[in-house]
């Protein structure tokens, strides 16, 4: 990650109002405390408005530099609603990002804006099992999408029959309570979509380049001509 990048997100993190500790912020951005010192030394010194010292934590007056953004109640409700199912629903880093999302909306939104986030009330309840395992499944399948990585994993279908799978994967789809990734599947050689949760394991293989027919988008034409 560029420092440039870092220092952007470092106050990104502290908006809201926030404590947060520096091996908290290292933590989230893979760096070590040591740096996070240098860069929120660094930022002081530029002038963001953060307080606090090393071992206790830094927070940043509200206030700063925040351009005022206005939604309609039904924008602040689609938004509000959009983040809560992904946090529900989604993989753990994508949960991670809706939560930073909500706390940007919320931070940036005028005293007097028509509706606040937490006035919301359209929520996304989990309904069966959400675990660890399937969370981290979705991120590596969406951090291999875009890195356009294959994969190679054991698939189990209907009948729990398995198989094993080279996969070039290519997009994830929701369906209400189950994920299903798009690929093409180097055994059938053919577009295929599986379900994350009968995905039993799965490994990375190196970078793949998109072949000619072998696309999403070329997906995406093969199932509208079966229409």
């Amino acid at each position: 990650m560029r420092r440039a990048d870092r220092l952007f997100r470092i106050v990104q993190h502290l908006r809201g109002g926030r404590l947060i500790t520096a091996r908290g912020l290292a933590d989230r951005l893979e760096v070590s405390p040591r740096t996070i010192y240098r860069d929120v030394a660094d930022l002081i010194g530029s002038g963001v408005p953060i307080e606090g010292e090393a071992g206790v934590g830094y927070v940043m007056r509200a206030g700063y530099d925040l351009p005022p953004l206005m939604f309609t109640e039904a924008e602040m409700a689609a938004l509000v609603a959009g983040a809560r199912m992904v946090q529900a629903w989604g993989g753990a880093q994508m949960a991670a990002a809706a939560e930073e999302a909500l706390v940007k909306i919320t931070t940036v939104l005028p005293a007097d804006a028509p509706m606040q986030a937490d006035a919301v009330q359209v929520h996304a309840l989990q309904i069966g099992e959400m675990t660890p395992e399937l969370r981290a499944r979705i991120d590596l399948v969406d951090a291999a999408i875009k890195a356009r990585t294959g994969l190679a994993i054991t698939y189990q279908d209907e009948a729990g029959n398995p198989s094993t799978r080279g996969l070039r994967p290519l997009g994830l789809w929701f369906w209400g309570k189950v994920w299903t990734m798009v690929a093409w599947c180097e055994l059938r050689h053919d577009f295929r979509m599986f379900r994350l949760d009968r995905i039993t394991s799965v490994t990375c293989t190196g970078p793949f380049r998109d072949r000619p027919g072998q696309t999403l988008r070329d997906f995406y034409r093969s199932e509208a001509g079966c229409r």
